[in-house]
């Protein structure tokens, strides 16, 4: 056993070695939902990026960041090691070891990871605040087709019966998932009305600490805690959302203590191969209409709405600032700006910014300087972060961080956990905010959150039947 604990880590992982192409559906979301609901390892993970949908069941190892240490395990082992004040840098020195180029590893960053990367480690809690998992199946999915990767040949062969038609599988395998297992007639889910007023307040009191030059913007959330009866079915109403929705990227999710399903309206940072780094801002919002020429309207309204185009632009310049900081001198640049891009129920102002990595940089580092979104947080930074911290009801968890996924080839790409349904802890919520502006009347950040709610909670299905699963392979079945 090597004595250095991420060299001991990195030794452990698994490498998915073996390497097969299979036949899909034509739809890589039913195929996704397929591979979800089967059962097939203790946590899974739904990335969609760009068309393809990839999927990841294990884990073959994990690596989990606290307010005090990165927690990694493997093979059956378990090391520790301090973060010493610098988690994504400790995550990088550890994913920079391991000994073989192409892996790929999912997961989630809470919102509280930004508590720690301001160097506030008491106001960061106790729980993990970033879960990967290194898989023992790793799938991409495009329309007909599957390109699978695993650690054993067991793994290999399983996929391609799950995702064969019904009567196309081996004999001696266990029969494919049947897609009428995932229809969208599932029962739809009941939302519950809530009290605006705790709201209303939170946001008054805000406007104030802005008409008070404390700071210029929050983005104050709020929480919409789901029924326990009837039982939520998260991979229904992910394939059902997903079909509703037009987000820039969506997941699926059972890993590191937290199940969610997501329509992502925008992107943290995506960081590619070159060292290109990309952040998407998204801010200032208003609803679909009933038909095209409201929607037009409602269109112009925005363009148009001081309080919006403000508070875009500030989201905008904390973005070139922060992607500044870690990239090239002259490279950076505003290639779209205050366009509007539409994402499920509601319309946004959108932007994008760019840049190229400096020396010494990588994608963690990026992570880093860009985390969490300017527009889940506010600016400046630590002032929202305290304003978040005071005025809202819990700890915020997966809501406005990432669920991301990282490849051994120094690309990531991490989604913002919005337009989300959570479960954790025997609980399921939604949760939705607004961006607080010394403009802001609390009526409309109100209805702004409800708004950005009605991309999720129509597509809720409950679950109906109990979804038959297979037995786990075991890592070490060859």
């Amino acid at each position: 056993m090597r004595s250095d604990p991420v060299s001991a880590w990195a030794s452990a992982v698994p490498r998915l070695e073996h390497t097969v192409k299979a036949a899909a559906p034509d739809d890589p979301a039913e195929a996704a939902v397929r591979l979800a609901g089967a059962g097939l390892a203790e946590e899974y993970a739904v990335y969609e990026r760009a068309g393809t949908w990839y999927f990841a069941a294990g884990p073959g190892a994990t690596l989990t960041v606290d307010s005090r240490l990165l927690r990694m395990t493997a093979d059956g082992h378990a090391w520790t090691t301090p973060t010493a004040g610098e988690p994504l840098a400790r995550v990088a020195r550890a994913v920079h070891a391991l000994e073989y180029p192409s892996w790929r590893c999912h997961g989630w960053a809470a919102f509280e990871l930004a508590h720690l990367l301001h160097g506030d480690a008491a106001a960061a809690g106790t729980e993990p605040l970033l879960h990967l998992m290194f898989p023992l199946v790793d799938v991409e999915l495009t329309p007909g087709r599957a390109r699978i990767r695993g650690a054993t040949p067991a793994w290999v062969h399983r996929v391609p019966d799950l995702l064969a038609p019904p009567g196309a599988t081996s004999a001696a395998a266990e029969p494919a998932l049947p897609a009428t297992e995932f229809s969208l007639s599932s029962a739809e889910f009941s939302v519950p009305a809530a009290d605006p007023k705790p709201y209303h307040r939170a946001v008054a009191h805000t406007v104030d600490d802005i008409r008070d030059r404390r700071l210029e913007k929050a983005v104050l959330s709020r929480v919409v805690p789901l029924p326990d009866e009837p039982e939520l079915d998260l991979i229904t109403s992910y394939l059902t959302g997903r079909r509703g929705n037009t987000p820039a990227r969506s997941f699926l999710l059972d890993t590191g203590g937290w199940r969610a399903a997501g329509f992502s309206p925008e992107t943290v940072v995506e960081v590619d191969s070159d060292g290109r780094v990309r952040t998407q801002p998204l801010a200032g919002t208003r609803a679909f209409g009933p038909d095209a020429t409201e929607n037009l309207r409602l269109r112009e309204e925005l363009l148009g709405d001081a309080k919006e185009v403000h508070e875009h632009a500030i989201s905008v310049r904390l973005a070139v600032d922060e992607i500044g900081a870690i990239c090239q001198g002259g490279s950076v640049a505003v290639t779209e700006f205050m366009s509007v891009q539409e994402r499920g129920s509601v319309q946004h102002l959108a932007s994008r910014v760019t840049g190229r990595l400096r020396d010494g940089e990588n994608a963690w580092t990026a992570l880093a300087a860009l985390f969490p979104a300017v527009t889940v947080t506010g600016a400046p930074k630590p002032a929202a972060l305290r304003v978040i911290r005071s005025r809202e009801s819990e700890p915020r968890g997966l809501y406005g961080g990432a669920v991301l996924m990282a490849e051994g080839d120094g690309s990531l790409d991490a989604a913002l956990a919005l337009r989300t349904v959570f479960q954790r802890g025997g609980r399921s919520w939604l949760r939705a905010g607004a961006g607080v502006m010394s403009q802001s009347v609390p009526d409309r950040e109100w209805e702004e959150t409800c708004e950005k709610l009605r991309s999720i909670a129509p597509h809720l299905r409950a679950r109906r039947t109990t979804r038959r699963t297979h037995p786990p392979i075991d890592k070490d079945l060859s």
